[in-house]
């Protein structure tokens, strides 16, 4: 559980979108479920929905989540994307796979070699599980909802009406990296 900067930043983020009271978040790609245990102990009154694909890093991540006494608070839970969060949200964070598949046999930097490969790697141009994302989030977002992602070590966010511009901006890095 110990993140990299961009994940701190992520963390700060999504922090500053939140008010004092309470607020319903989803952490999609949750992974270990680091930046759901440090949403929900920085913002006391927020439930979290930590959502993964993978069975392992949902064990993970609840022995995490136990490990702190947050059970009451973030909800572990299988599945892709938002479909295992509940109702309206206030928060979505996300850092999901972001990498063309095609790279995945090409040599890639130290910080992505030890990771799982299905944390890091996306079919197409690798922007696939962000556009679900984003689309999903127009449904699901309340009135004042923001999206706060981690895209290549940059936070880039967004409210509800801007999702659109979002993905625009998503695709215009894909295109420099």
């Amino acid at each position: 559980m110990t993140p990299r900067p961009a994940t701190e930043q992520l963390v700060e983020r999504a922090l500053a979108r939140l008010g004092p009271g309470p607020a319903r978040i989803a952490d999609v790609g949750s992974g270990s479920g680091a930046v759901a245990v440090a949403l929900a102990l920085r913002a006391p009154f927020a439930e979290v929905w930590a959502t993964d694909r993978s069975q392992a890093a949902v064990e993970l991540a609840q022995a995490n989540v136990s490990r702190f006494g947050l059970g009451g608070r973030v909800h572990v839970v299988e599945g892709d994307l938002l479909d295992p969060a509940p109702g309206q949200l206030d928060l979505v964070v996300a850092n999901l796979p972001y990498l063309p598949e095609s790279l995945r046999l090409a040599s890639v930097s130290a910080d992505v070699r030890f990771e799982p490969p299905a944390a890091v790697f996306a079919p197409g141009d690798g922007l696939g599980p962000y556009r679900r994302l984003l689309d999903a989030s127009k449904e699901r977002l309340s009135e004042q909802g923001a999206v706060v992602i981690q895209y290549r070590r940059r936070i880039l966010e967004a409210t509800r009406f801007e999702l659109d511009d979002l993905l625009a901006e998503l695709e215009e890095h894909a295109l420099a990296a």
